[in-house]
């Protein structure tokens, strides 16, 4: 079997998405008679020993090294080059389109991964009339796919809602040997200029608008002395109250891990989220969560594992967060960590993708991985 994933979401910043094919390719190299290839762009064509293949493409201006692909005759040209069984697009342009094309021309099935909220993110920027004609066109593509895997119960409901079949729910995971308790370093705080009693509060993402970073802000003022906010990632807010921190770039995986262990709780107060995957992150290792009961964040925070609260209300969160304190945050940070090694390891996530893969193509064996890989 020889899958091709492709997508122009691949920069040397970019997120969820990379670190989902990034993920997938160190795990399937482990399943016997696979081979994976993985389509990106680049400034030429470029075939690595190790499968992945740079496709020429643009760059984006202002964004962080992304490229934007304009031709798809080059992706086209790419996977006759591959000859993949079956075809993963991951995102909603040149290049899925050029998986369409590739799908009768070498006859192979594609599945389509919906990572992004597409009419949601265009009817913020441009208003409602925008995100009907969005969704028009994402029913158009995604009509040609034999598979529709969301990261998301929500993300599903929204794709079955445009008129779409063969939707299916299919989670991301979280390196549980990358973010875990075990990284817990006491002299955090102290690195902070923080005293010990102090309630350590983690927030890690981009800093764009749909974030919600204000709420965070105006939730920090209401907590006030005795509880400290720690912002981590691009694009953060300049001007923040006397208990907020700001590391305002990139940080690597491991950094950010001992960062979220170090923590006490993280806080989200974005409204749009497909999955979530920076909660996850937290509850791997071992925090739990305070979040807004909105998107796909009510559907991975369990009550054991954190609290969830009314989106876009400041008192609401900071309430919230007062209540998780009353218990032994600890203990529900352990179980947490139990909730995510259970449901969102990546073994067992990237086995689930590939029994799509095998429903696609009409496997009945069931090939197991000849190791574990974390």
């Amino acid at each position: 079997m020889h899958i091709a994933d492709m997508t122009m979401f691949y920069a040397p910043s970019s997120g969820g998405v990379r670190t989902y094919l990034e993920a997938k390719r160190r795990r399937l190299v482990h399943y016997p008679g696979l081979t994976h290839s993985l389509l990106v762009p680049g400034k030429h064509y470029r075939h690595h020993q190790d499968g992945l293949v740079e496709v020429p493409s643009p760059p984006l201006p202002f964004s962080n090294g992304y490229r934007f692909p304009l031709r798809r005759k080059h992706w086209l040209q790419a996977l006759r080059d591959t000859r993949p069984d079956l075809i993963e697009a991951g995102d909603p342009y040149a290049t899925a389109w050029a998986a369409v094309e590739a799908r009768r021309e070498l006859d192979v099935p594609v599945v389509g991964f919906y990572h992004s909220d597409l009419p949601l993110l265009i009817g913020n920027r441009f208003g409602n009339w925008a995100s009907r004609g969005i969704g028009q066109y994402v029913t158009k593509l995604y009509q040609h796919y034999d598979r529709i895997l969301a990261p998301s119960q929500v993300m599903a409901g929204k794709l079955t809602k445009l008129g779409l079949e063969h939707v299916h729910v299919q989670p991301l995971g979280v390196d549980t040997k990358t973010f875990s308790p075990t990284l817990r370093d006491d002299n955090f705080k102290r690195e902070l200029g923080l005293a010990e009693d102090t309630r350590l509060l983690i927030f890690a993402g981009r800093g764009s608008r749909e974030k919600n970073l204000h709420v965070l802000l105006h939730t920090m003022e209401q907590l006030g002395k005795g509880y400290h906010l720690l912002l981590v990632g691009s694009c953060m807010p300049e001007q923040v109250p006397d208990n907020v921190s700001v590391i305002n770039h990139f940080c690597p995986a491991e950094e950010l891990a001992r960062m979220m262990a170090s923590s006490d709780a993280l806080l989200h107060a974005g409204t749009q989220e497909t999955f979530g995957l920076v909660v996850l992150e937290a509850m791997a290792s071992g925090i739990p969560v305070v979040a807004v009961r909105a998107g796909a964040l009510a559907e991975n925070i369990p009550e054991t594992c954190g609290r969830l609260c009314e989106p876009n209300n400041p008192g609401a969160m900071a309430s919230a967060i007062r209540e998780l304190f009353t218990h032994d945050s600890r203990a529900l940070g352990l179980k947490a960590r139990r909730h995510v090694e259970r449901h969102y390891d990546w073994d067992t996530v990237v086995h689930g993708i590939f029994q799509h893969y095998c429903a696609v193509l009409g496997t009945l064996e069931e090939t197991t991985p000849s190791m574990q890989h974390g």
